[in-house]
């Protein structure tokens, strides 16, 4: 099986920053795109960035410029630098990964349990 654990989520005040971390563990050939996910109080999920195996990276509108999504493919590791933090950046943040188990498997997706972001002073 795989999972996906996140980790750094916190309370921060307005202006702060956060690092968020994605582990991916268990039987892993290889991750393909990987992505940030959130989801606040009474809304629906939303992307927040995804960064492709190559490093090409997509971000939402919103975070464009404060956000920077990064991975470490030896380590099975994805990052969420988030600078500039807002009120309105508070969320459950959910790693979303691409993940391809043997080499004759095709990409199976799978998301880690969250960890809450409160941006608030």
């Amino acid at each position: 099986q795989v999972r996906l654990v996140e980790s750094g989520g916190g309370l921060v005040q307005p202006g702060g920053s956060l690092r968020l971390s994605c582990a991916a563990s268990g039987i892993i050939f290889r991750l393909n795109a990987m992505g940030w996910y959130r989801q606040a109080p009474g809304k629906q999920r939303e992307l927040v960035a995804t960064i492709t195996s190559d490093g090409s990276t997509n971000y939402a509108d919103s975070v464009k410029g404060r956000f920077t999504i990064s991975r470490d493919n030896a380590k099975k590791m994805v990052y969420l630098q988030m600078n500039s933090l807002k009120p309105e950046d508070t969320a459950v943040y959910y790693c979303n990964g691409q993940v391809i188990m043997t080499l004759v498997s095709s990409p199976k997706e799978y998301w880690g349990q969250g960890t809450q972001v409160t941006v608030s002073s």
